[in-house]
């Protein structure tokens, strides 16, 4: 069912790279991924008992399932997809929804019996959204009663309803002609315009539309910024530190998204026409996150990826077009990394964390190790082709990023390359990142920004090691 890696891919992914072929492969067997999953939360719901899975609930599922099949038979609305019931099951935040509901159903019983039920019955009422979404985009006419969460009706690519009460409320949803009228007791009627892509209007103030920005090129479709889905959360635990607030854009932060976001394209092919194609292929979705306080001003900005939403991103607003590039640049390689992990075993490490990696004070398992190192390797050559053309303004800066990130992964790759843990693949792969990293000195950064890297490297190994060498067994410290 899942396709082979050629070679070919293998090699381009360990240069940070990926024609359009290998790009493809990827997103085609994260999207069947996609549809076993749901098909999983689907038979798990089947398969529960009614303490966790009522008669009704399943009776839902099986008619929301229902509409869903009859626009799957509909002539695509998204080029990008065949039909307009999986472009919005492709959507990065259904994947997190999802594995919610999976967690709800396949959870053994416990003291935590209430909350689990209050979650999983919020979890199978999302997936009546989703439906209405995907109907009422195909043009299918029809009467449905959702419920609104905490007092928001999220409607995902469209936007949310506030209801007059608070609480998980009762919304009757009539579809007709292109527009949805949303009734709820004790509250006038709202009626909602669907847009063509992303969004809809209403001159009722209770309506907040989704957002997009326009398509990265000319011949991209507009890309959601999604402030509104429930599902954009970052799960708690140490994997993403303190970026767990997403943020609702006002007018003056939705300014300046777009303002960077303008400049964005000519900022990814400035660090390689490569750079612009994968953001094309891969990108789907960015949700906002608020800027923790310790980022800091100037071009400081936080971001994220999470492996059950390929294809979205999350970041803090970013304050220009090469920050935002660079931020893609980063989290995509991750996004790479995973969806290659899906289809090839690289290395059998286990989980202890015991490598030093210049970019963070802790110890890092291999597997971690690795995912940083090869988007650090994928900055280095960012960085190295935007200082290599003429005339930028930043040249200067761009050559100190480049020397900083090189020197990183030179201090990294020798744990990565020496391990016995690698596959055969695993080897080709990071060999090929090591043969990479060593061409980057065929155009090498002025000497005075090496020094500097080389000091701010050594300076880290040597911090590093007081904290932790001596509780550690030997590995690359």
């Amino acid at each position: 069912m899942f396709p082979v890696v050629p070679e070919r891919a293998l090699l381009e992914l360990a240069r940070t790279e990926g024609g359009p072929d290998t790009l493809n492969l990827l997103v085609r067997d994260q999207d069947t991924r996609r549809l076993l999953l749901l098909r999983a939360v689907l038979d798990a719901a089947e398969a529960a008992g009614p303490s966790v899975c009522t008669a009704a609930q399943k009776a839902r599922l099986r008619e929301d399932w229902a509409l869903l099949t009859e626009a799957d038979r509909l002539p695509a609305a998204d080029a990008r997809f065949a039909n307009p019931a999986r472009a919005r099951l492709f959507h990065p935040l259904t994947g997190p929804w999802a594995r919610s509901c999976l967690r709800g159903l396949d959870a053994a019983p416990g003291p935590a019996d209430g909350e689990r039920a209050r979650r999983l019955r919020r979890d199978l009422a999302h997936f009546s959204a989703i439906a209405a979404v995907v109907a009422a985009g195909a043009g299918i006419p029809f009467r449905t009663r959702l419920t609104a969460r905490a007092g928001v009706l999220a409607l995902p690519s469209l936007g949310a309803l506030h209801t007059a009460r608070s609480g998980d409320v009762p919304v009757d949803v009539t579809c007709t002609e292109g527009r949805l009228v949303l009734r709820q007791a004790d509250a006038p009627d709202v009626t909602v315009h669907l847009e063509s892509g992303v969004g809809a209007w209403s001159g009722a103030l209770s309506w907040t539309p989704a957002h997009a920005l326009p398509g990265l090129t000319r011949t991209a479709p507009p890309l959601p910024l999604d402030d509104l889905d429930p599902y954009r959360e970052l799960p708690d635990g140490p994997g993403h530190g303190n970026l767990r607030t997403p943020l609702a854009l006002d007018d003056a932060e939705r300014k300046r998204w777009l303002q960077a976001w303008s400049g964005t394209a000519l900022a990814l092919r400035s660090g390689g026409a490569q750079r612009l194609a994968e953001a094309g292929a891969l990108l789907r979705c960015l949700v906002p996150l608020e800027t923790p306080p310790d980022v800091g001003t100037g071009r400081g900005s936080c971001s994220a990826t999470r492996r059950e939403a390929f294809g979205g991103l999350l970041s803090s607003t970013p304050p220009d077009a090469v920050t935002l590039a660079a931020t893609l640049v980063h989290e995509l390689q991750h996004a790479k990394l995973a969806a290659l992990g899906d289809l090839v075993t690289l290395h059998r490490a286990g989980p202890a964390a015991r490598y030093f990696a210049p970019w963070r004070t802790d110890p890092r398992p291999y597997d971690g190790l690795l995912q940083g190192t090869y988007s650090h390797l994928a900055m280095a050559a960012f960085y190295q082709r935007r200082a290599l053309v003429g005339g930028l303004p930043d040249r200067d800066w761009a050559w100190a990023q480049h020397a900083r990130y090189r020197a990183q992964v030179g201090a990294a790759l020798p744990a990565l390359v020496g391990s016995p843990d690698l596959t055969v693949r695993g080897r080709r792969f990071v060999d090929e990142m090591a043969a990479t990293h060593e061409r980057m000195a065929e155009h090498p950064a002025p000497r005075g920004h090496v020094a500097r890297a080389q000091a701010y490297v050594a300076s880290a190994r040597s911090l590093w090691a007081q904290r932790h060498a001596s509780a550690l067994p030997p590995s690359n410290g």
